[in-house]
């Protein structure tokens, strides 16, 4: 998926310019949100190493995490991305929509985040975990 005109799995326009600079390395997301947009294109594209890569190491499942072949993501709504200024904590509201063997489902969560130096030092936003509101 590396040509300029594909359009990202999150709903930007450019996967180069969007989500495709962060899952490739090439760039660190600088908030919770881009984060959160790059996880979601990452299970859409199946991408394991980046979904492990920016999940917080003492929250993380031992389970391979793009391990349902069945399902297809459709489309990603951010719904609110709330980040105090100076803190190294944010939350991403989203509805993530999905079909599984045809029938569509909807995923509705809050995302935990944490901004931590990564091995090189250098700051960057981790999942957490998340919350769905229908089960609260």
């Amino acid at each position: 998926m590396s040509n300029k005109n594909v359009p990202c799995p999150c709903g930007q326009p450019s996967f180069a310019k969007c989500c495709g600079r962060f899952i490739s390395g090439a760039e660190i997301p600088a908030t919770a949100e881009l984060l959160m947009r790059s996880r979601y294109s990452a299970y859409v594209l199946r991408d394991e190493a980046y979904l492990r890569a920016t999940w917080f190491a003492d929250t993380l499942p031992e389970e391979e995490l793009t391990g349902e072949t069945d399902v297809k993501w459709i489309g990603l709504d951010i719904k609110k991305h709330t980040h105090a200024k100076d803190s190294d904590e944010a939350t991403v509201e989203f509805v993530a929509r999905f079909k599984v063997a045809g029938r569509a489902h909807r995923m509705h969560e809050i995302s935990n985040f944490v901004r931590q130096p990564d091995a090189q030092g250098q700051a960057r936003w981790y999942y957490v975990d998340g919350s769905f509101p229908e089960d609260r």
